[in-house]
This record gives C-alpha cells, structure tokens and sequence, in this order.
C-alpha cells in the first residue's frame, strides 16, 4: 500500500508502534525495512522528510487488523491519500 502526505508523524509512528504484526518499509529498490524499529523510523523519517510531511511511504502490512489501523488513521486527516 502507499501512502501519501503524513503530516502527523508522529501519531503515524504511534499507530505503526500499536500493531501485532510485521509492518515494513518498502524503498525504492524493493528492500524492506522492518517500520517498528526505531532505528528504522529514523532513518525513514531523516531520508524522506520534507516540510514536515513524509511526501510517500510504501507500506506492507501482514496482519489485516494492523492494515486496518493504518488506513484509518490515514483517512482521519482528509490530506492523506493511500493507494
């Protein structure tokens, strides 16, 4: 899933930090980084941040309860966009 214009970075984090399952980082050349990591989140924030907003992350989530979690705390702030 991609997602698009995370403007509350932190309550993103939150809600990742709050699932049971694997939820990971797809880059750009298809590695997969493990999201839960805090090393992880660092590393994705201080690559990709811009303006604070995380411009696009491309997620995958392996339990539907943790996808879940992610699309509704997306779709609470209207500016988002998943895909």
């Amino acid at each position: 899933m991609k997602i698009y214009n995370i403007r509350d970075i932190d309550g993103f984090f939150n809600v990742v930090n709050q699932c049971k399952g694997k939820v990971e980082l797809v880059t750009g050349e298809g590695d997969r980084l493990n999201l839960k990591s805090r090393l992880t989140q660092y590393v994705s924030m201080a690559h990709i941040f811009t303006a604070d907003v995380i411009p696009e992350m491309e997620l995958v989530a392996y339990e539907e309860e943790d996808m879940n979690k992610i699309v509704d705390f997306m779709l609470r702030d209207n500016r988002n966009t998943i895909e």
